[in-house]
């Protein structure tokens, strides 16, 4: 029997199937797109999933489109519905239910649908990842001005979140697991600093105040886990690996 890895080329999804091929698992990366080592399925339309998912019994999702993925989620459940997969593992956010905005709220209905499948499944929540705050940052490099949000974060390495998927993906199925974060909680104009100082840069930072309820729950502290959370390296130590390469 082998796993298969939805959304295997992704940002979390790259880590985790390197990290499944090092302990011996058989590891199948489903993809619109042929490529080695790689199975053809789309969860859109369900076309190739019954053929992806023959001789699987683990499912890791962590496919996204960053907007709605629900739909894939439900098209996918009707497909394992038909399998012989034992154990479906999702990735999900920290703060989901709690956080009125759109992405979040979708990701919500995603974990109760596989909840309701009947399918065994673990599903982990996490924080930001290291990535996703550089990122902000990185968009911005054009602007004479950084700017950043007056919220706390606490960024995690994609790499942690990767170990930790494959400690789930060689366990039984367990529900929903403890939410996993980084080992800090910072203000965004805090880890703007941190990465203009790996960077070489000095722009002013400028803390945008944004009302809403979105923020505001943010700022309530509803994406965050207790301190010091699962993951170990710091943003600061993220920031001068980043700055190495």
């Amino acid at each position: 029997m082998s796993t298969l890895v939805t959304g295997g080329t992704g940002t979390l999804g790259q880590p985790t199937v390197e990290a499944l091929r090092k302990t011996g698992t058989e590891v199948r990366v489903l993809s619109r797109k042929p490529g080695p080592r790689r199975v053809t399925g789309n969860l859109s339309t369900g076309e190739g999933l019954a053929d992806a998912l023959a001789g699987v019994d683990t499912v890791l999702h962590l496919a996204t489109t960053r907007r709605k993925d629900s739909g894939q989620t439900r098209v996918l459940l009707d497909a394992l519905a038909a399998s012989l997969v034992s154990h479906l593992i999702f990735i999900s956010i920290v703060g989901v239910d709690q956080i009125p905005y759109f992405y979040y709220r979708d990701k919500t209905v995603s974990e109760r649908m596989i909840e309701a499948s009947g399918i065994p499944f673990t599903t982990l929540r996490a924080t930001q990842f290291h990535d996703f705050v550089a990122d902000l940052f990185r968009m911005q490099r054009r602007l004479p001005t950084l700017f950043a949000l007056d919220i706390e974060v606490q960024p995690i390495a994609v790499e942690e979140v990767a170990n930790r998927l494959v400690e789930l993906a060689g366990a039984t199925p367990a529900g929903r697991v403890a939410d996993i974060g980084g080992p800090e909680q910072l203000a965004m104009r805090e880890l703007a600093e941190i990465w203009q100082e790996a960077q070489g840069t000095t722009k002013k930072i400028r803390t945008l105040r944004i009302p809403g309820k979105t923020i505001a729950a943010f700022k309530a502290g509803h994406h965050l886990t207790a301190v010091p959370g699962y993951g170990t390296e710091t943003f600061a130590e993220y920031a001068q690996r980043e700055a190495a390469q």
